[in-house]
């Protein structure tokens, strides 16, 4: 079973849905001991991330919009919401670290109003992870669907942010970069509130 992401430009990605229902790899079990919790997860899919915390005792709630990968999230002992990021959630203002993996800064369409939403759910010496396509990948902003075996999803709002970009788009949001993790090809950035 194939999945890609289609913008309305007609460009496709294939998407690494085996790799998200598949338990935390050991560079994200690496990323996920560095944090400090409680860690809340955005867009946690069958919640392998809220799984791996738990499994190294750091606290952690993922958050999804879908009731499917909820439940997926719960039967594998996740501890998951259904809601959009968007909406009132548990602990805003006290979370140590919040997730942004797998793509999920396009949620919505629109990084730098994510970026000023998340802002509002650290606690003041917190940390958002973001994870960005690579340097020199390009971002993207605009609609998108998904499409499987015949399947095809409404279009929705997205967007791409490469590495080079983020710093400008966390600015906009009132957010710095504060540094980089890059392992395996992958590059998370770790972002935090402006010291005054």
């Amino acid at each position: 079973m194939t999945v890609v992401m289609r913008d309305r430009d007609g460009s496709a990605r294939p998407l690494a849905v085996a790799e998200w229902t598949a338990p935390a790899t050991a560079t994200e079990r690496t990323l996920l001991a560095s944090l400090r919790g409680p860690v809340l997860d955005l867009g946690c899919g069958p919640g392998r991330l809220v799984v791996a915390l738990a499994e190294l005792g750091v606290p952690a709630l993922g958050v999804d919009a879908s009731a499917h990968a909820v439940d997926q999230a719960r039967a594998r002992g996740a501890t998951a919401l259904r809601h959009s990021v968007f909406d009132a959630l548990p602990g805003e203002g006290r979370w140590q670290s919040v997730l942004l993996l797998d793509g999920n800064v396009g949620i919505g369409g629109a990084p730098a109003d994510l970026l000023r939403r998340v802002a509002r759910l650290l606690a003041g010496d917190g940390r958002v992870v973001v994870e960005t396509a690579p340097p020199g990948a390009g971002s993207w902003r605009g609609e998108a669907r998904l499409e499987r075996d015949g399947e095809i999803s409404g279009w929705f709002p997205w967007a791409r942010v490469a590495a080079d970009d983020l710093a400008r788009v966390a600015a906009a949001a009132g957010l710095r970069l504060a540094g980089w993790h890059v392992a395996a090809g992958r590059w998370f950035a770790r972002v935090a509130r402006v010291v005054e």
